[in-house]
């Protein structure tokens, strides 16, 4: 029997969730590993459940372990009502298949009959500075502006974040960037806990971000290995400027 060919990028659904039109929050590996910090924390605090992961030839062969439990690094999942999806990556990607990978988020997301996608990182810093900063379109920029959310001056983002954004300036999804100043070394749970405490004021939300800062030691002693990997490909490419 021939064995089919790997794809280039695709979302495998596992669980079938009536998805409602879903605002999608997504994070990825950054600095301070505040996209996978502060999104796994949203998926926890809302009871979401994993609905499917991304296959593709293009990721690295690699599995994620925590706690002794094994994982799919890449990883789809829905709240109970259908109207909040979280995308979370917990590997480094490299450049070559990004566009394919891009792609299948966005058709995927665009299947779901998203109108928003918001991508959480952090930006490289010697100190946190207790801020959030956001990029997205004039008129939402001034909103977040009333929800203590400044808007970032000028700079550029690269990666899948930076791809994806760029893909929803031609497609019909609204693309957002929520960042933070976050450590450049180690994981940085209080940075997570600004940029979800800012969510819960433009997005109307009730994520506790109290555990993400009582538990800043162990969170970074789980994720310091990530955390070594992020920066050996930090050195190896470009990242986010603001």
């Amino acid at each position: 029997m021939q064995q089919k060919e790997f794809p280039e990028a695709e979302v495998f659904e596992i669980n079938k969730v009536v998805l409602k039109n879903p605002i999608i929050f997504a994070g990825f590996v950054g600095a301070g590993l505040v996209g996978p910090i502060s999104i796994g924390h949203m998926i926890e605090k809302l009871q979401m459940k994993v609905i499917g992961y991304m296959r593709s030839k293009y990721l690295p062969p690699s599995t994620v372990f925590l706690r002794g439990r094994l994982r799919h690094p890449f990883r789809f999942y829905s709240n109970k009502e259908g109207t909040v999806c979280a995308i979370i990556c917990e590997i480094t990607l490299r450049m070559e298949g990004l566009y394919a990978i891009v792609a299948a988020v966005l058709d995927w997301a665009k299947e779901k009959g998203s109108n928003e996608i918001i991508i959480v990182d952090g930006v490289a810093s010697n100190e946190h500075d207790n801020k959030v900063y956001c990029a997205a379109e004039e008129d939402l920029c001034r909103i977040m502006a009333e929800k203590d959310i400044s808007m970032i001056p000028q700079g550029f983002i690269t990666g899948i974040s930076g791809g994806i954004l760029n893909e929803c300036l031609i497609r019909e999804i609204q693309g957002v960037a929520l960042l933070v100043k976050a450590n450049k070394t180690i994981a940085d749970p209080e940075a997570a806990a600004t940029l979800l405490e800012a969510i819960n004021r433009m997005y109307e939300m009730q994520i506790d971000t109290k555990s993400l800062k009582e538990e800043k030691e162990r969170i970074g002693s789980e994720l310091k290995e990530l955390s070594q990997k992020y920066i050996q490909h930090r050195k190896q490419s470009s990242g986010m400027y603001m």
